[in-house]
């Protein structure tokens, strides 16, 4: 279920958990007062509101603590996408000190690696299926050219590696199964508790847990939507590699054709 509603649009989610939610809720208070007398619910106010608010300060920090964990996380994810592409940006700028056919041998490489990325892995993690991009890059260091250099491309190639690997783990989401049982099993009790306070006015007591539970249920939604970084509708796209696709793309049929017909002839 929770899968379902982080790969699925804003509105859809939204209409699950915040809109059938506040409706569920609403419903709650009118049941108990069908069948519990209000008397006797009153008679519990004073001990349930203590109860209660400590229920509520316990939920409210589990709650902010989760949605502070999940942003950090998908803050860190960009981050991630963003240095991927700038150390390939700098592999390719990198092998510009080398001889011609190994710089034409990197591009080519790195344009395999970036294309796959793209079409390989950003669709297997919106699916939630994992990612089997090959790693084109292997060879970003062959060929001759000066150690330093060579030093420095196997560096940033080491960067990929490892913002690639963070990327992917990334893609499963912040939150574990337990902790959305925790989050879930939370807000029922504690939207439920207000079930049974009793006050004079029903329809009051209808709005007060309505609001509530529309509080809750939005930062829940907030928790879903940025939980798995690469789906549902708010994630984020390979716009960074693409672009550095584009760049090498361009600057080889502009420059590398020449070198390497010249090197035919």
């Amino acid at each position: 279920m929770i899968f379902f509603l982080t790969t699925h649009s804003l509105w859809v989610s939204g209409a699950i958990i915040v809109g059938l939610g506040t409706v569920l809720s609403m419903l709650g208070p009118v049941l108990v007062r069908r069948y519990a007398d209000l008397n006797r619910l009153r008679a519990n106010n004073e001990i349930a509101g203590f109860k209660f608010a400590t229920i509520g300060v316990v939920y409210a920090v589990l709650l902010a603590f989760s949605v502070v964990v999940v942003w950090g996380k998908y803050s860190e994810t960009e981050a991630n996408v963003v240095q991927e592409a700038g150390a390939a940006e700098d592999i390719y700028r990198l092998s510009q000190g080398l001889s011609d056919k190994a710089r034409v041998d990197v591009a080519s490489s790195l344009r395999n690696y970036l294309k796959a990325a793209i079409n390989d892995d950003w669709p297997s993690m919106d699916r939630g299926a994992g990612a089997s991009a090959r790693r084109g890059t292997q060879r970003a260091s062959s060929g001759q050219g000066d150690n330093t250099v060579i030093s420095e491309m196997l560096r940033q190639l080491d960067r990929i590696t490892q913002s690639r690997r963070a990327r992917l783990v990334a893609s499963d989401g912040a939150v574990p199964g337990p902790l959305w049982l925790v989050l879930l099993g939370g807000a029922a009790i504690t939207i439920g508790f207000t079930f049974f306070l009793g006050t004079e006015n029903l329809g009051a007591q209808v709005l007060m847990t309505a609001l509530l539970a529309l509080l809750i249920f939005s930062e829940l939604l907030i928790i879903v939507a940025i939980d798995r970084p690469f789906s549902g509708a708010v994630k984020l796209g390979p716009n960074a590699l693409a672009a550095v696709l584009a760049d090498v793309e361009f600057k080889s049929s502009d420059s590398g054709s020449p070198r390497i017909e010249s090197e035919r002839k």
